[in-house]
């Protein structure tokens, strides 16, 4: 819900009721189902089902409950399979998973938490157990979700603000896709790919504090359009200041003009000082500003785009190793 509040906009969440909340028991025995069913139901909950693994991870991906009570003992994907592939998909990760199981041994457990479980529950099942574990769920999720709907604003407003200039259509899907790449390439791992992910689409989401008549301009601009024009980065930052998911896409927006003997802005960083992920973004964010057309310039060739990106490796302002593992990506 959007709220407005002493002159702002806010998103709330109720986060303490459980209406609207969403479980789907994922069990084959349907004696089961419907025990949870009638004990949830009277409490504001809407209960979904499924009969084995493979069609509860296609109720997951359907229907985006609030959270997941899965069997371990199934026929076909057991709860723990369940569990993990539901834990290594972006879409689902976040969703809370409790497994319910009669397996009260440690090994289990164990075996449970290796999967990505949130929480556990013994069969059978304990009526007050089930209800504090789901409305402590239930509120977890909701405040993820608030996040994640605040960071989706700011998405929205990054490809707003793409969308203000024709000429750089597309420039964030592909930043966020050479990023990535070279992010794997040099053996980042999945938290510093994903932020290599958001960065590419959120490095320039501090333009929406730029006039038009600066940020369009045919032609170089003037010491004062740039000084201007460079405040983008400061902009950005603290947009997405107040989002703890965010935390390492901060130094990206903030850095990404940098340059390693300390020429770059906003904080003229030298050396190892700048962020390494900021320095992935700021060399992919040249190559595709050189091979795209611009108002003030056509776009050059990926070729010459390369020797551009190694003659400032000469002039100290990347890290060479970082520039010739992406020219090999941009090559194939």
């Amino acid at each position: 819900m959007v709220r407005r509040r002493a002159g702002t906009w806010s998103i709330h969440v109720d986060r303490d009721s459980p209406a609207v909340a969403t479980i789907l028991m994922v069990d084959d025995e349907p004696a089961n189902i419907d025990i949870v069913t009638r004990v949830l139901a009277p409490e504001g909950y809407r209960v979904s089902s499924a009969r084995d693994g493979e069609e509860g991870l296609s109720a997951v991906r359907r229907t985006h409950p609030d959270v997941v009570l899965l069997d371990v003992v199934m026929p076909g994907l057991d709860g723990f399979e369940v569990c993990r592939r539901l834990k290594d998909d972006a879409v689902t990760r976040l969703i809370p998973v409790v497994l319910v199981t009669t397996l009260g041994d440690r090994d289990a457990r164990i075996r449970g938490a290796a999967s990505g479980a949130d929480d556990f529950l013994s069969k059978p099942i304990d009526v007050l157990e089930l209800k504090a574990r789901l409305r402590s769920l239930v509120r977890l999720k909701r405040f993820t979700d608030e996040l994640e709907s605040a960071e989706s604003v700011i998405l929205s407003l990054a490809l707003t603000i793409e969308a203000r200039d024709p000429a750089t259509d597309g420039h964030c899907e592909r930043l966020a896709r050479y990023a990535t790449a070279l992010g794997a390439a040099v053996g980042l791992g999945q938290v510093d790919l994903e932020a290599l992910r958001r960065g590419g689409f959120l490095h320039d989401v501090g333009k929406v504090g730029i006039p038009d008549a600066i940020l369009l301009k045919r032609g170089p601009l003037i010491p004062s359009e740039f000084r201007l024009m460079k405040t983008h980065t400061l902009i950005g930052e603290r947009l997405c200041g107040s989002l703890r998911s965010l935390d390492k896409v901060r130094p990206i927006i903030r850095h990404h003009h940098e340059r390693l003997d300390g020429s770059g802005y906003p904080d003229g960083l030298k050396g190892a000082g700048v962020p390494l992920l900021a320095q992935v973004i700021g060399i992919v964010d040249v190559f595709d500003a050189l091979t795209t057309d611009r108002p003030y310039r056509a776009a050059q060739s990926a070729a010459r785009a390369c020797e551009e990106l190694r003659d400032e490796v000469r002039r100290g302002w990347r890290d060479g190793a970082l520039v010739e593992s992406f020219l090999t990506i941009a090559r194939a």
